[in-house]
């Protein structure tokens, strides 16, 4: 069969050579030709595509050159549909097409994605014996993987690889692209010789479609190990950008060592990427130190500065920066109106804001959460409604956060409405949102209407809408749904398990939560502070003492988490619930941290439930170091007194609690209806239907105090129906 090919490969360029030397011999005008495609060409490389186009339609005659000529410039200037017509037309002139007319054709394809025209210039390729040319070749290759026709780019592979190097790095980005790394790795594993090309290709591919396993940084050292080539600018950018994804700060430290020794340490690019990659991990000194030697570094570079400063609430020297920047853009402003407001330097964010030269839907996106952060709904809204009609999803998600910040999820959910009704297009931030609006309702009909919604979209397993579908099964009372959306999820991550954890602990299953963190651990997961609340949290509501205690002392030494406040809180919590008052008294003597009031609280209820007054008086005492008035010691220690019979002791605390004049908050139950939440407390006349209600509990009231006589026996009516 190749021999067929290279036979008919063979008389189709003996029979071209002889028709341009017919041509050659009876075209007298032959030399003005070659002088128009010239001038055609040096117009094309001024962006002159006007003139140049004007050359060739005035052209009498035009030779395969003219035409291929005229088809470059465009596909070099981007102009491919137009391109794409003059092919079309140089068809239909019966001009024969050469190696450069496919390779710039299939190239123009490649870019529109026009897989049907590919294929048809393909079909071209074979009947022309132009395949095997090393352009036309790669060009078909090219093609196909770009259309993400990725077995068709295989076969071309297959088919002419033997005469055609240039393949195997084809192929290679074809895989990649195409987010296929272990035919990729299988291929590169292959390859006869590997360039830096190909290294940095595999390289860049892992570390986008590799997920979280380190694979580039392997390669990476495989390389360098080998031998085989020198990493380029390239290379290491892709290496301390990956670094910076996966925080690997001691391994990028590493990698910036080796850019010195080449000298790319201030390299534009390569400096930009070592200033995110600090700012990544953190290391905001080190990203400042690298941004002033870098001579113009990149914008993105500076707006990652000034983010990571804002982030260690470093806000002066944000602003040094943001001051010392040649040019800004939005992001830049965004930035620091994001930081003074996380600073409650609100009026600097509002300044700022009227003083930006161009304000675009993004910075108003971002001021809408300023307000809204600040419990200015209203001038949230207002802004709101200036740029609603852009119908830009971020803009409604931040108004509904808003509104939920606010305390009026009920609003979010009216504006959810609307935007549904507008067509506007739903992100996971909008799941998101409204998942924990139904969370502050209670209201599980609404998240159910809602789960409804989302099974219709592209977001149902993904991991970040999945959390707050956790949270507002678990918080709404159907844990067994909160499970159901867990395994949903494609790929749950840390937060993921630590939403379902904290479920299983809110409704008292101990056992089931801590079985979840050792399922979580064994999935190769590390574990955070909140992982630890959860877990702790569980064991407290459920008795597990021991278990408990054995988290608690492992969190430092196997996960490398320092325990804070909430988990020492935990802790007491769960000795004090568990009878162990004195052992909580002395944990929190030797704690490292000072003890807040939250922590003596917590000792303090558990004396309550234990009748621990010595221990409950010790306490009080504590709280008045931390509020001059604690009213919650005071009452929980009344009650204490009362349930010891220490009436003296309890009216004189009550008496104190009078003089604070301090009013209890009623309790308060609701119910839904129509997916409609109404709340009740007591004495309350605020609902429309009071008056209704009120009358039908009086005649409830009056049936079941209502007694049947019969026989000298009392029957409740209750029981008798």
């Amino acid at each position: 069969m190749l021999l067929i090919k290279a036979s008919i490969s063979k008389a189709w360029k003996l029979r071209r050579l002889k028709e341009v030397k017919l041509y050659t011999t009876h075209q007298p005008n032959l030399t003005d030709i070659v002088s128009t495609n010239i001038a055609i060409s040096n117009y094309a490389k001024q962006s002159k595509l006007g003139v140049a186009r004007q050359l060739f339609d005035q052209m009498p005659q035009r030779t395969a050159v003219s035409w291929n000529t005229m088809i470059s410039s465009y596909s070099k200037h981007g102009k491919c549909r137009e391109a794409l017509f003059l092919v079309h037309s140089m068809h239909r002139s019966h001009t024969k097409f050469t190696e450069s007319t496919f390779s710039s054709v299939l190239s123009v394809c490649a870019r529109l994605r026009r897989l049907q025209d590919g294929k048809l210039i393909h079909c071209l390729v074979w009947k022309s014996g132009s395949e095997s040319f090393e352009l036309v070749g790669s060009a078909l290759l090219y093609f196909y993987a770009s259309c993400f026709e990725i077995r068709e780019a295989r076969r071309v592979f297959d088919l002419l690889v033997g005469r055609n190097e240039v393949l195997w790095s084809l192929m290679l980005v074809g895989y990649v692209n195409c987010k296929l790394m272990d035919d990729a790795m299988s291929l590169f594993a292959k390859m006869p010789r590997r360039d830096v090309i190909a290294w940095t290709t595999l390289i860049s591919g892992l570390s986008k479609y590799g997920g979280s396993c380190g694979k580039a940084m392997e390669l990476f050292r495989l390389m360098m190990r080998s031998g085989e080539a020198t990493p380029n600018e390239f290379t290491f950018d892709c290496v301390v950008r990956e670094c910076g994804r996966l925080r690997i700060l001691s391994q990028g430290r590493t990698v910036h060592g080796l850019l010195m020794r080449c000298g790319l340490e201030y390299n534009p690019s390569i400096g930009g990427a070592l200033v995110e990659f600090y700012c990544e991990c953190e290391a905001i000194d080190d990203a400042w130190r690298l941004c002033k030697g870098v001579v113009n570094p990149s914008l993105n570079s500076l707006n990652s500065l000034i983010d990571g400063l804002m982030l260690m609430g470093r806000i002066e020297d944000a602003e040094l920066v943001f001051k010392g920047m040649t040019e800004m853009n939005p992001v830049s402003y965004n930035l620091m109106i994001k930081g003074y407001a996380a600073n409650c330097r609100i009026d600097d964010s509002k300044r700022l804001f009227e003083k930006m030269p161009c304000k675009t839907i993004f910075s108003s996106n971002t001021m809408i959460s300023v307000y809204s952060r600040n419990g200015e709904i209203d001038k949230a809204f207002k802004l709101f409604e200036e740029t609603k009609n852009e119908k830009n999803p971020v803009t409604w998600n931040s108004m509904m956060s808003g509104y939920i910040q606010g305390g009026q999820p009920e609003e979010a959910l009216k504006l959810y409405i609307t935007m549904r009704r507008l067509s506007i297009l739903q992100t996971r931030s909008t799941f998101s949102a409204l998942f924990h609006a139904c969370s502050c309702l209670g209201s599980l009909q609404q998240g159910q209407l809602l789960h409804a919604h989302l099974i219709k979209t592209p977001f149902e397993s993904n991991v970040y809408v999945g959390t707050s579908l956790i949270d507002m099964y678990s918080k709404c009372g159907s844990i067994m749904e909160a499970q159901t959306s867990f395994e949903s999820i494609s790929s749950p991550n840390v937060p993921a398990w630590t939403a379902l954890i904290h479920g299983h602990a809110h409704h008292g299953l101990g056992s089931e939560a801590i079985s979840l963190f050792d399922r979580m651990i064994e999935q190769g997961l590390a574990p955070n502070g909140a992982t630890f609340v959860g877990v702790l949290c569980a064991c407290s509501r459920t008795g597990l003492v021991d278990e408990g205690m054995k988290i608690f002392h492992s969190m430092e030494r196997c996960y490398g988490v320092t325990p804070i406040l909430e988990h020492y809180t935990c802790v007491v919590d769960l000795l004090g619930r568990s009878g162990r008052i004195r052992e909580a008294e002395e944990f929190i003597k030797k704690m490292p941290l000072e003890a807040d009031g939250v922590i003596w609280i917590a000792l303090l209820s558990a004396c309550w439930f234990w009748m621990d007054m010595e221990v409950g008086e010790r306490v009080a005492e504590k709280m008045f170091s931390f509020d001059p008035q604690p009213i919650s010691s005071f009452v929980i220690l009344s009650n204490i007194y009362a349930g010891l019979g220490r009436w003296r002791e309890k009216m004189m605390l009550r008496k104190i609690l009078r003089g604070f004049k301090v009013k209890k908050d009623p309790g308060c139950s609701w119910i839904e209806l129509n997916n409609k939440v109404h709340v009740f407390s007591i004495e309350d006349r605020n609902h429309p239907y009071c008056d209704m209600i009120y009358a039908t509990l009086e005649h409830l009231t009056a049936n079941v105090n209502s007694i049947v006589h019969f026989d000298h026996v009392s029957i409740p009516i209750t029981q008798a129906v």
